[in-house]
């Protein structure tokens, strides 16, 4: 009975993480503007590092005007901000990162369980975190289907070897 829509699922995610990142980035482009100097210290970096600190900006940028007023407060005090997925209306806590930057939090607010799950190529943290927002905020299920689990250690926890 669950089979297909899950196996449905699970095929329409990466696409749908792929076009997100695809969409930051046309309106991360459509914001930049080119800079009035080119910073010599780049110049001898080969390819990524090129422009990399105006990229991050713009990415950053483009991540808070989709932010919330209480997001936006958030991230801007915390460098993290909380979502609420579509489906289970669990919280999640998003920090600034590209990789092992989201927790489950329990009811009393705390971490409980890792997600880490990105959409495909070398996106900085904000077009990465703008994806990872919309994906959980829309396809919770979807997302977390192809997110890999970790384990996050509390003081709670802390006694348990593993």
């Amino acid at each position: 009975m669950f089979r297909q829509p899950l196996r449905n699922a699970k095929e329409r995610l990466p696409l749908f993480l792929s076009e997100c990142g695809r969409r930051a980035r046309v309106l991360r482009d459509s914001l930049w503007r080119p800079p009035n100097r080119i910073d010599p210290s780049l110049r001898f970096v080969p390819g990524f590092r090129c422009g990399y600190w105006e990229r991050e900006t713009r990415g950053l940028e483009l991540l808070k005007e989709w932010l919330s007023p209480e997001q936006f407060a958030q991230y801007d005090t915390k460098r993290y901000f909380e979502v609420t997925g579509c489906h289970s209306g669990k919280r999640y806590r998003i920090s600034h990162g590209t990789s092992m930057n989201i927790h489950e939090l329990d009811g009393a607010g705390c971490p409980c369980v890792g997600w880490c799950f990105a959409p495909k190529g070398y996106l900085v943290a904000g077009d990465v975190m703008l994806a990872q927002k919309i994906a959980l905020e829309t396809d919770e299920r979807g997302a977390l289907n192809v997110a890999n689990k970790f384990f996050v250690p509390t003081s709670r926890n802390m006694h348990l070897h593993y």
